[in-house]
């Protein structure tokens, strides 16, 4: 376990506190076949289950009785078979010790025990599955079909885990920071391999082994391309081309899970085109932008509509944009240029607790996300920051020609957007920059040792 035991009670005490009654069931994962049953994906827990009982081990569960104040752990011992060819492994009842948990479970059990709960009118507090395994175990437990699983699940213990989640502790920081720096050896050797004739998969195949040469894996597939207008550019094996950028955005998750996430856009006959530095400047200046405005208590809502009235000016200068900027903003013009979010939380899941709901995340009663308008629907987070929230800081600039094309056609955004200069741009790709961020009691900082050269 990543930390010692009194930090993993006191997180299940601040939850029962919160939640109040009822019964809370916490899924661990299990293996995932990749193609036949013994021949699994490597094993990534569940983040709310690691986060509430520390441990790594696939098959268990949580139950939390609020009303009587039990917690158990619930999995099975492992047999000699399993011994044979796996080694052993502590017992169900010394991991529960691990974490202060005084009660365990079999996993056969789980099910009897939950429909006692609920037939006694206990309400069953569960987060929404994303796994199939889990959502039939709910079904069986619980009688409510997967299609309904989403909309059944409790939106207090929802709250409740995102509200705890959110705030990193120190030693979060800390493994965060671990991940940063394998990053920071990921996207330095991206960045010596990018020259003429090197493929895309060959880059990103070097960088996916040195997370694995630490023992931990990336936070996600890695982007690594020369189309960096498409937001997930797959690796291809197509080599490098003069000329062109290089876009990568790649990231590290550590052995407890934790994650770094960053992205840097290198060009590759080794300098910009004098057209490709002036977009990267404008990029680089909005990326340093969002730095000097998220601190405590402002929202992130503004932070990036800053960043968008930033980027629109200096789009003016160089002719793609004209009007009013705050009008243009509000039409949402500057989306052809960024039709993303300037950043999202990240934790112990890269998209932190995205699958929890982006609304419940990213969002609050104060701050609502817009989901009518292209480019501020996708936004990943809005409401306001506190100390201890760890933010990716993303703006980026992307000629998307199917987009220059559809805009042009319908003349979406024709009073702020200068299309005959747009179709110059069709071939020019995109430019990232991202970082992370924690946020500070006084503003901000970098997260990891050393910062990625930009």
């Amino acid at each position: 376990m990543l930390f010692d035991k009194s930090t993993y009670i006191e997180r299940r005490r601040l939850l029962k506190q919160r939640i109040g009654s009822g019964i809370i069931l916490l899924m661990g994962n299990n293996d995932s076949p990749a193609n036949y049953p013994s021949n699994v994906y490597r094993f990534r827990q569940d983040s709310s289950f690691l986060y509430f009982y520390g441990q790594h081990r696939e098959g268990l569960a949580g139950i939390i009785d609020v009303d009587n104040n039990q917690e158990y752990l619930v999995g099975d011992d492992i047999d000699i078979d399993d011994i044979v060819w796996f080694g052993s492994v502590d017992s169900v009842a010394d991991m529960a010790a691990e974490c202060g948990v005084a009660k365990t479970l079999p996993m056969k059990g789980l099910s009897d025990f939950i429909k006692k709960a609920k037939a006694s009118g206990q309400r069953i507090h569960f987060l929404p599955p994303y796994r199939h395994d889990h959502m039939i175990q709910l079904m069986d437990m619980l009688g409510i079909h997967p299609s309904q699983q989403r909309e059944a699940a409790s939106v207090e213990l929802i709250k409740a885990v995102i509200d705890q989640r959110a705030v990193k502790s120190q030693g979060e920081i800390e493994e965060i920071e671990r991940a940063c720096a394998i990053g920071y050896e990921m996207h330095t050797t991206a960045m010596k391999m990018c020259r003429e004739g090197v493929t895309e998969q060959e880059i990103a195949g070097v960088i996916s082994g040195i997370a694995s040469s630490h023992g931990c894996m990336v936070s996600f597939p890695s982007i690594v391309t020369m189309h960096g207008e498409i937001m997930h550019g797959y690796p291809s094996p197509r080599p490098l081309e003069a000329g062109r950028l290089l876009l990568c955005d790649a990231g590290a998750e550590t052995n407890e899970n934790y994650c770094s996430d960053n992205t840097r856009t290198t060009p590759i006959s080794g300098t910009f085109t004098q057209r490709q530095k002036e977009i990267y400047d404008i990029v680089k200046e909005c990326h340093d932008y969002a730095l000097t405005l998220a601190a405590p208590d402002v929202k992130w809502w503004d932070v990036h509509f800053g960043v968008c009235r930033l980027m629109t000016e200096r789009l003016k200068e160089l002719g793609l944009m004209k009007g009013d900027t705050e009008a243009a903003v509000r039409a949402g013009a500057h989306a052809m240029f960024m039709p993303h979010g300037l950043g999202h939380m990240m934790g112990m899941d890269v998209h932190d607790m995205e699958g929890l709901g982006q609304t419940y995340v990213g969002f609050d009663d104060e701050v609502r996300p817009n989901l009518e308008q292209f480019g501020t629907n996708c936004l990943r987070c809005g409401r306001r920051l506190q100390e201890g929230f760890v933010m990716t800081d993303e703006p980026g600039i992307y000629f998307i020609p199917a987009l220059i094309d559809d805009w042009r056609s319908t003349g979406h955004c024709a009073e702020f957007l200068n299309f005959d200069l747009l179709e110059t741009y069709k071939d020019f790709g995109g430019i990232r920059i991202e970082d992370d961020i924690l946020i500070t009691k006084d503003g901000c900082r970098f997260l990891g040792k050393d910062r990625i050269p930009y």
